[in-house]
């Protein structure tokens, strides 16, 4: 099953010289039934690319939390297997799940991450998320115009090249 996990580049160093994520259970998104009853056309690629963009905004929770890490997106495509999976959507999160086993480096399909030039915009993003989520409109103009950056796609093996 294919999960998109958010990160941050630190968190990617990490990954790379540890061989594991973290410790489950590890939050991520994927194409859910409550994600497929939300959407009552596209295709499981279509359906996956919203996944990702859900993964994208938590990268940008992560940034907020995380004043030091490089100000660019990062979420890591994994696979595992559906047993190993949890489904843990909700109406605010349908693409939602919980991974309940270890995730390491052998999982990862690719890399998903905002190019350098990015980075002033999702600073401001990561910056106005809360006052987005308490209904600020022009906090959450901010947010939609840093997810309008397109992330670039890395295999497995070019992660290691990605620096900050």
């Amino acid at each position: 099953m294919r999960i998109y996990l958010p990160a941050t580049l630190p968190a990617l160093e990490r990954l790379l010289s540890t061989g594991e994520v973290g410790q489950p259970p590890v939050r991520g998104f994927a194409v859910t039934p409550a994600l497929r009853e939300g959407y009552s056309s596209g295709d499981l690629e279509e359906l996956e690319y919203i996944a990702l963009l859900h993964a994208a905004r938590a990268s940008l929770r992560l940034l907020h939390d995380d004043p030091r890490a490089p100000r660019r997106r990062v979420v890591l495509a994994v696979e595992i297997p559906p047993e190993a999976v949890v489904g843990n959507a909700s109406f605010d999160d349908p693409a939602m799940v919980e991974v309940k086993t270890a995730v390491s480096l052998r999982h990862v399909m690719s890399g998903h991450v905002d190019e350098p030039e990015a980075g002033l915009e999702i600073a401001a993003a990561a910056t106005a998320l809360p006052a987005a989520d308490d209904g600020d409109d022009d906090a959450q103009f901010t947010v939609d115009s840093a997810e309008g950056h397109e992330l670039l796609w890395y295999a497995t093996q070019e992660l290691r090249y990605l620096s900050y």
